[in-house]
C-alpha cells in the first residue's frame, strides 16, 4: 500500500536550528559580529603600522554579511509562504 503523496494532516517540521527563534538569535549575533568587524577595520586603518592587518576584519565582515543575507532570505521566504498559505481558501 502506497502512502498518499499529499495528505491533509502532514505539516513541514523544521529542525530546532532552523526555527524562527534560532534564526533571529543568529541574526542578532551576526549584527554584533558586523559591528565588531567594523570597529576592527577602523582600528586597523587608524594606525599605518597595522594597515596590513585589515584583511582579517574585512573577511569577518564579508562572511557575517553572507550569513545575514542567507538567513534573512530564509525568513522572508518562510514569511511569504505562511501568508500565502493562509490567504488561499
Amino acid at each position: 500500500m502506497r502512502l498518499d503523496p499529499h495528505p491533509l494532516f502532514r505539516k513541514v517540521i523544521t529542525p530546532w536550528y532552523d526555527g524562527n527563534t534560532a534564526c533571529w538569535i543568529v541574526l542578532a549575533a551576526m549584527v554584533a559580529v558586523i559591528l565588531f568587524s567594523l570597529s576592527g577595520i577602523s582600528a586597523a586603518r587608524s594606525d599605518p603600522d597595522h594597515h596590513h592587518h585589515t584583511w582579517l576584519p574585512v573577511t569577518l565582515l564579508v562572511l557575517s554579511l553572507f550569513v545575514v543575507q542567507s538567513i534573512g532570505r530564509r525568513l522572508i521566504q518562510r514569511y511569504y509562504a505562511r501568508h500565502a498559505q493562509t490567504r488561499e481558501p
